[in-house]
């Protein structure tokens, strides 16, 4: 009997294994929300880091979370680095690209795990609101393919993107 037990455990890891090397090696995900200010308004809030922490919901999750600013205040160049407890981990964010309707940065994750992921601002005027779209996609490596099995992680970073974007309306609403 246990043989048989230990037999089905071996060949259950086995194939939870086998089943995440044959996921995807690249995710994206995105959400968007409309804001009743006009564009120009709202890429100010992303483009200068200093204003995009007062809405980033990373930011308020980690009370003591240690950051430094570095290069120009806002635009291509402007960079953020941050340390802070298991769920914000340690990285920094950096824009490269700013358009009038796009902010496009690159987030390098060196705690809890390595990564390096594209992010995207996209502000699409809708008459006297703006559309705002927060995008994100990079690779998946094994270990990430392997908790997705478990864990869906497009509804765990969607959430905190959902109250990013919550929090940035508020903002531009403000008059």
């Amino acid at each position: 009997m246990l043989k048989t037990t230990l037999i089905v455990a071996v060949l259950v890891v086995a194939g939870v294994l086998a089943y995440a090397a044959t996921r995807p090696d690249t995710f994206a995900l995105q959400r968007s929300l409309r804001i009743q200010a006009p564009p120009a308004k709202i890429h100010a809030l992303i483009n200068d880091l200093r204003q995009f922490n007062t809405w980033n919901p990373y930011e308020k999750k980690d009370p003591a979370l240690q950051g430094s600013y570095r290069g120009p205040t806002a635009g291509p160049g402007a960079r953020y680095e941050f340390k802070g407890n298991r769920d914000v981990g340690a990285g920094s964010l950096e824009i490269t690209g700013s358009q009038a309707q796009q902010v496009t940065m690159r987030l390098d994750m060196t705690e809890p795990m390595q990564a390096s992921n594209t992010i995207t601002f996209t502000l699409v005027p809708r008459g006297d609101a703006t559309e705002v779209t927060w995008a994100m996609q990079g690779t998946s490596p094994y270990v990430a393919r392997l908790m997705g099995v478990f864990l869906n992680m497009d509804d765990m970073i969607g959430r905190d993107f959902e109250s990013g974007l919550t929090a940035l309306k508020a903002r531009a609403e403000q008059t």
